[in-house]
């Protein structure tokens, strides 16, 4: 499986539906992307976006005055978390501090008023934050997503476009009330000639998706 094929499996997207969406009508046809609104996962304030812990994130879980119970923890493929402790705690989801009350709730039954600190190191956050970028992009991936992110950092962050994209053509999914939503972006005014106008605020689960120009 190409990596391509990898990222669209981890979304609820299927391979059909962003063929027929790569295939559609022309981004002139579709609305402009609108200013960025929060999701449920979000704040009420976009300014406010707190990270949520993810599978395989590395966990640094401090429990004040007893070193011998703190360390450095993987998130596992479902989501949960084992310390020296105690086992299978959810922590994909939650932000570092509910999990670090979860973790205090549970620890109380070993330790005596348990204070514990939970710093998240190596950033990969939860698949349905996760900005994905497929087609012709120097590198596709997945980006963790970052508090005030703008396609600009997103097209930094996969080394721009290829020789072959039609940015001008590529488009962005959102999920917007339970509804897959399309918007046209102006890739190639952003990266090709500069138009800092074109630049515009992504949100977590973003789907950016650029076409190969037809010559």
């Amino acid at each position: 499986m190409t990596r391509s094929g990898h990222l669209l499996k981890t979304t609820s997207l299927t391979v059909a539906t962003l063929m027929v969406l790569l295939a559609g009508c022309s981004s002139n046809s579709l609305p402009p992307l609108p200013t960025a609104t929060p999701q449920p996962s979000l704040t009420k304030n976009i300014n406010q976006y707190k990270y949520l812990i993810g599978p395989g994130d590395t966990l640094n879980i401090f429990v004040w005055g007893n070193p011998e119970i703190s360390g450095a923890y993987i998130v596992r493929p479902d989501g949960m978390l084992t310390t020296s402790l105690v086992e299978d705690v959810p922590a994909s989801g939650r932000t570092p501090t509910e999990l670090a009350s979860s973790l205090e709730a549970r620890l109380a039954e070993y330790v005596r008023d348990p204070i514990v600190s939970v710093i998240v190191n190596g950033f990969v956050g939860p698949y349905s934050e996760q900005v994905r970028v497929i087609g012709e992009a120097q590198q596709p991936m997945a980006i963790n997503y970052r508090e005030n992110m703008t396609l600009l950092d997103v097209m930094v962050a996969v080394g721009g476009l290829t020789d072959f994209a039609d940015g001008n053509d590529a488009r962005l999914i959102r999920v917007i009330g339970g509804q897959q939503k399309a918007y046209a972006l102006q890739l190639g005014d952003l990266l090709r000639s500069g138009d800092i106008a074109s630049n515009v605020d992504i949100l977590p689960g973003d789907i950016i998706i650029i076409p190969e120009a037809w010559f």
